[in-house]
């Protein structure tokens, strides 16, 4: 950008910290890392020194393991102050999981956003033992691969319970142009969108810090899901609008504290790449809908690479999301099968 220089991302530190240790990136900011029993093995939190207590942001996926290293680091680089409060980005398991537990064990409030908050709850108290008929259509309209769906079946449906500990009545709401004092910082809220609705991040005003869960990650691009939920959703375009909105916030000098990957500078190169990349996929969704297609028939043209059993899920939610895109930006035709999967096909 005219006036800035030349755009590079830069990694400030080449390794993570362990399981119960930290990194301390800025006065009073700790970052630390908590396993996950999944292909993305880790979610980043952070810990901001209040002088009086701490402030949590983001929590782990709720696990006994997860816990005892929370005590570990509640009796090491936190001794002596209280965890008196706990800020969430956005309500997936990984980022809410513990969330209730710091608010029932140790009293400490929980600050997010609205929606964060109801979606969280409502899903914790929403336990399946079987598969709701909605969501098997759902997975049906997509074009899920037989055996992967008849593998699911044959299993209990993940519930937001197993990772995420319940969680008590009454949080704080924290919303677009707040601010919120942590860590000695002023920050101004702004709200992400796509990847989970009305998702926090926090901009320092009194330094180069921003704090943004999911929603600017360096090295992946965060998934973009439908859900049998809302099926219609168009999370693409609130992806987009919401990385437009953020984009001129960016400085080259921010240090990015994501939720997952290393923390980095180089913000506005970053915006960039989370912008084109999902135009760039839908230019190449677009141009391979010239004969029908459910969504589990374009893996190749989104994603320039096989998908392994553990990603279908992910990989399959988020091409719907980008058939939803070009189907209310009103690019292509569907048109329902016999089996029940809508097939997408370019106009004209």
């Amino acid at each position: 950008m005219d006036g800035e220089g030349p755009q590079v991302m830069r990694y400030p530190w080449a390794e993570p910290p362990a399981p119960g240790e930290w990194v301390e990136v800025a006065e009073g900011v700790l970052w630390i890392r908590l396993p996950l029993p999944m292909a993305l093995d880790h979610v980043n939190v952070y810990a901001l020194d209040d002088g009086d207590g701490w402030t949590i942001v983001d929590t782990g996926l709720s696990s006994k393991k997860t816990r005892a290293i929370w005590q570990t680091l509640i009796e090491g680089p936190l001794a002596g102050k209280p965890v008196h409060r706990v800020v969430v980005t956005h309500h997936h398991p990984d980022h809410v999981g513990n969330a209730g537990w710091f608010q029932s064990e140790h009293g400490a409030e929980l600050v997010t956003s609205r929606t964060a908050w109801l979606f969280a709850r409502m899903l914790t108290l929403d336990v399946q033992e079987n598969w709701p008929k909605e969501t098997l259509d759902y997975y049906r309209s997509a074009g899920m691969d037989a055996d992967v769906l008849a593998g699911r079946m044959a299993e209990r449906p993940f519930n937001f319970a197993d990772t995420v500990y319940p969680m008590p009545l009454g949080f704080t709401r924290v919303k677009q142009g707040d601010v919120i004092r942590m860590g000695g910082r002023d920050w101004d809220v702004h709200m992400g969108n796509g990847h989970a609705p009305e998702h926090c991040t926090f901009w320092s005003r009194d330094d180069n810090l921003v704090l943004t869960g999911d929603q600017i990650l360096s090295s992946i691009s965060s998934n973009l899901g439908v859900y049998a939920t809302e099926p219609m959703a168009d999370p693409v375009a609130d992806w987009l609008e919401a990385c437009e909105r953020l984009q001129p916030l960016a400085r080259p000098d921010h240090l990015v504290l994501g939720g997952h990957k290393l923390p980095f500078t180089g913000l506005p190169i970053r915006m960039r790449q989370l912008i084109d990349n999902h135009h760039g996929a839908l230019e190449r969704l677009l141009s391979d809908l010239d004969q029908p297609k459910t969504a589990a028939e374009c893996f190749a043209p989104l994603f320039k690479r096989q998908i392994k059993g553990g990603e279908y899920g992910l990989a399959l939610v988020e091409a719907v999301a980008h058939t939803n895109h070009l189907y209310h930006i009103g690019a292509v035709t569907r048109t329902r099968r016999a089996d029940g999967a809508w097939e997408y096909q370019r106009k004209g």
